[in-house]
């Protein structure tokens, strides 16, 4: 008869209440539990946990820079790493960061496979280029967040920082507060569900944009789109909105100007200026308001509409 095999466990070794500060003092670790420990000191060594395979690290702080590189199947959980961890995890999988604080700048680059969950973030240029990112309960201040990352999913973030979700393909972002600038920008395949959107210039250049029950704030947006799609949203201080867009968007509510949509249909309880002139291109988007009367301006005339 042909016998099962034997699997062997993995047994965990543990590392506890030490402290660390040389050049890769960890390096390669492998199935190890990493719990209250300390990586700063007077070595200022760096890459204290390079090349580790199956870890956790729980309840520690670290002070020094790169500690996390190439990590693969690790968990980071209630651990903190200050603003002297530059570039604290890099080139890192299939992991977990739970209940943290991270201050270290350029956090989270070439990662894939990350789930971010009630953690506090402080980090300009975190998480570019990563694939498969995971974050929800969380609060992350960043500039250029996210920037040429995909397959993201994102629930309940408060996220500040301008130039967010650039260059990105597959973005779902629900129940978030998101106070930004220029995002989006040359961004394909985003949903944004249930939340609040402020910033200037948002979405410009953007390729299947969809906002579902959101409110939208600030001047100039949703400009130079290819199907975008706004749904049941409302808009608030969006003057100069739509143009050169192929836009479908249902609005409640009051939308300050629309400019010159390229195509499809925009619909609002009442609109402030519809503007038709100056067009470089043919524009041919229907502007249809529910409730009140507005002004369009063109080269020609103003009239009622």
């Amino acid at each position: 008869m042909h016998k099962a095999p034997v699997i062997k466990e993995l047994k965990t070794k543990q590392i506890k209440n030490q402290s660390f500060d040389a050049e890769r003092a960890l390096y390669n670790i492998k199935n190890t539990d990493v719990v209250n420990c300390t990586f700063a000191g007077p070595a200022d060594g760096e890459s204290v946990l390079k090349e580790g395979r199956n870890y956790n690290v729980i309840n520690c702080s670290f002070s020094l820079r790169y500690p996390m590189w190439h990590a693969q199947g690790f968990n980071l959980t209630d651990s903190s790493m200050d603003e002297k961890t530059r570039a604290p995890l890099w080139y890192c999988s299939d992991g977990k960061i739970k209940n943290s604080k991270i201050d270290g700048i350029k956090c989270l680059r070439e990662c894939s496979n990350v789930k971010i969950s009630g953690c506090s973030i402080e980090s300009p240029e975190f998480g570019w280029k990563c694939s498969g990112i995971n974050i929800s309960d969380s609060v992350i201040d960043s500039m250029y967040f996210l920037f040429e990352s995909n397959n993201v999913e994102i629930k309940n973030l408060t996220m500040t920082g301008k130039y967010s979700f650039q260059y990105m393909d597959n973005l779902h972002i629900s129940d978030s507060n998101l106070d930004t600038k220029d995002a989006f920008w040359h961004s394909k395949n985003i949903l944004v569900e249930n939340s609040v959107v402020k910033g200037e210039y948002l979405g410009w250049f953007s390729e299947n944009l969809t906002f579902i029950n959101c409110k939208i704030i600030g001047t100039q947006p949703l400009c130079y789109c290819k199907n975008l799609k706004l749904i049941n949203c409302t808009m608030e201080n969006t003057d100069l909105a739509f143009e050169y867009s192929d836009v479908e968007a249902d609005v409640k509510g009051h939308i300050d100007s629309v400019k010159n949509p390229k195509s499809g249909t925009i619909i609002a309880d009442s609109i402030g200026k519809i503007i038709e002139e100056d067009a470089i291109m043919p524009c041919s988007g229907k502007v249809i308001t529910r409730l009140q009367t507005c002004t369009v301006i063109n080269t020609n005339n103003k009239r009622a509409c």
